[in-house]
């Protein structure tokens, strides 16, 4: 039994052996010497953020990941999708770099000119869209990736290098050559000026609350573009008419090349005009704030006349107003004829207004003076004119009031009226009043009815040599006739009318020419 009796250990013998004190400080070392030089802390719960690219190319892990220039993690993982053709990064982001939102934009970027190392560009986003959880997805659509090497020499084909070779002699010869280079060097100076003032204009584009402004402005454009999205016939006629209007212009190269020196010019002028435009913007600022409510009330108007636009656009189909102008472009020839046609007779009918307003209407509105009747002196011609009809209205009937004849006769005048008026005139009506159908009407002169009168003559001494007129031989049945059947003729016949017509304009051309 004494082979299985153990000698008790001593106190001072008891603990960790030297292997097992070794091999723990070997591993506490090691930890230290790890955490020393990797800076990992083993006991912290990193931010992870994935994105899905459409192509991941030279992206791997420990990529670096930078907001704004400065590195704030790297990327950990690069997984394929095979069915969507893309890939999913996932990124480690350190403290300093959150908070990343959900609306976050990230892009591949290369380090070096030749293609080589990259790194992930982020743009947090903004407030108002929401933090983004650790873990979270960025979608395809706010990602974005470099043109690579191959793919720009994939699009340099070979009509396309021809082109771009085109390019270039016509740049090399066209543009720098002839002085175009020296211009080109002149110019450099004002590239600083116009360089500060684009970047002013920029900088105007953020708005007046950057955060805010800029964001409602690209939304209105999403709408837009989403409207624009669902006609995409009208976009492809769009394109197409672009391309006409282009072709257009091409077609007019030599007048496009005179309009430069003229846009030199141009250019002189309107610098003071926009030194002007400058000095109004703060008031167009203004208006333009004040303007905002009006612009915010004209969303009812605008969805209010989108039936009218729609019933317009209707009206102008094939089937609408635009075949009724196919249909009137085959008569617009007949109608140039008919205006030039109708130039005589607008120049006669001219002459008649003309004659109308100087001639007749003075006439009418002239007063006619009677002094024999006070009640009737100073009438206008127009209201002594139309007088007569009611007494002849009733005088035009027979005995039993039916039939178109009136029965007139004269009565002597009372004792108190002997004489009559007016007197025959001196050559007792011989002469008749000059004719002349060469003198336009309306340079005549209008009848003037304040002519003083002659003496008085005594009623009913028509047979006395100053009344008495020649006999008129009456005309017989046949010369009656004869005249009737000329009449008739004339008005039968359309050259004689015509004939008639061009002597009447001719003589009232040479009357205007006088």
């Amino acid at each position: 039994m004494a082979l299985f009796s153990r000698k008790r250990k001593h106190p001072q013998h008891q603990g960790l052996s030297r292997f097992k004190a070794g091999l723990i400080a070997i591993v506490v070392l090691t930890a230290l010497t790890y955490v020393g030089f990797t800076k990992v802390n083993p006991f912290a719960n990193p931010y992870e953020l994935k994105a899905t690219f459409r192509s991941a190319t030279n992206v791997k892990p420990r990529s670096p990941v930078r907001v704004a220039g400065v590195d704030v993690g790297e990327v950990k993982k690069v997984e394929a999708l095979p069915e969507d053709g893309a890939a999913v990064v996932t990124m480690e982001i350190k403290d300093k770099g959150l908070p990343i939102h959900e609306d976050a934009q990230i892009a591949v970027r290369t380090r070096i000119f030749l293609e080589g190392n990259v790194f992930l560009d982020v743009r947090p986003g903004t407030p108002s869209a929401g933090v983004a959880d650790s873990g979270a997805t960025i979608p395809v659509q706010q990602t974005s990736t470099p043109v690579q090497l191959g793919e720009v020499l994939a699009v340099l084909q070979r009509d396309v290098r021809g082109d771009l070779r085109t390019l270039l002699d016509e740049y090399g010869r066209k543009a720098l050559g002839g002085g175009g280079a020296e211009a080109f060097n002149r110019s450099i100076p004002f590239g600083e000026p116009a360089f500060k003032n684009t970047a002013l204009a920029s900088d105007a584009t953020l708005g007046v609350q950057p955060t805010k402004d800029f964001q409602r402005l690209l939304r209105g454009q999403q709408r837009t573009f989403r409207a624009l999205a669902r006609k995409p016939e009208a976009l492809k006629g769009l394109v197409t008419n672009l391309n006409i209007t282009a072709g257009a212009l091409a077609r007019e190269d030599a007048a496009l090349g005179a309009s430069i020196p003229a846009l030199r010019d141009l250019l002189r002028v309107a610098n003071p005009a926009l030194f002007s435009l400058n000095a109004a913007l703060p008031s167009l600022r203004a208006f333009s704030v004040d303007a905002l409510p009006g612009v915010r009330s004209s969303a009812p108007t605008l969805r209010a006349s989108l039936p009218f636009i729609r019933q317009l656009r209707l009206l102008v189909r094939p089937s609408e107003l635009r075949g009724l102008a196919r249909d009137l472009r085959e008569a617009i020839p007949d109608l140039a004829l008919l205006n030039r046609r109708l130039i005589p007779f607008l120049g006669q009918a001219r002459t008649l207004s003309s004659c109308q307003n100087e001639v007749f209407l003075p006439y009418i509105n002239s007063e006619i003076p009677n002094p024999d009747e006070p009640k009737n002196n100073n009438q206008t011609v127009i209201k002594q004119l139309q007088r007569q009809f009611p007494g002849l209205s009733g005088e035009s009937r027979t005995s039993d009031a039916n039939g178109s004849f009136f029965h007139s006769s004269a009565l002597p005048p009372t004792a108190a009226q002997e004489r009559i008026r007016p007197a025959p005139p001196l050559d007792n009506g011989k002469t008749p009043p000059p004719h002349r159908p060469d003198v336009p009407c309306e340079t005549q002169e209008a009848p003037n009815l304040n002519a003083p009168g002659g003496p008085a003559s005594t009623f009913g001494t028509t047979a006395s040599p100053d009344r008495r007129l020649d006999s008129v031989k009456p005309a017989s049945k046949g010369e009656q006739l004869e005249a009737m059947n000329r009449l008739r003729k004339y008005l039968r016949d359309p050259k004689a009318q015509k004939r008639e017509r061009r002597a009447a304009a001719l003589r009232a051309g040479k009357a205007r020419r006088r």
